[in-house]
């Protein structure tokens, strides 16, 4: 997870996309609310994974409630299509 966002939260599943320069953290909060947050690797940052839309700051009360949230990423709607069991893995929080 980048150093840009808190440090507290607990990533529980990280997905890439095909390419490998994005990822989407499904994560918990030490309060038990959940989220998620898209990132993106490029060559000028270092390769460094950079927060893309700071979705992290909206708080849910489930894994599947982020994971329903988290699909206005199009590049993981696909991914999830393809390797569905990370669909359970995402509920499991």
């Amino acid at each position: 997870m980048s150093d840009r966002i808190d440090k507290s939260l607990t990533v529980f599943v990280s997905i890439e996309n095909p390419e490998h320069d994005r990822c989407v953290d499904f994560f918990s909060r030490e309060d038990g609310s959940y989220g998620f947050e898209e990132f993106r690797r490029d060559t000028e940052d270092g390769g460094q994974w950079t927060p893309v839309h700071y979705y992290s700051g909206v708080t849910y009360h489930s894994p599947a409630d982020a994971l329903n949230s988290a699909r206005c990423v199009n590049w993981l709607v696909q991914v999830l299509t393809e390797r569905p069991q990370l669909r359970t893995r995402i509920g499991l929080g």
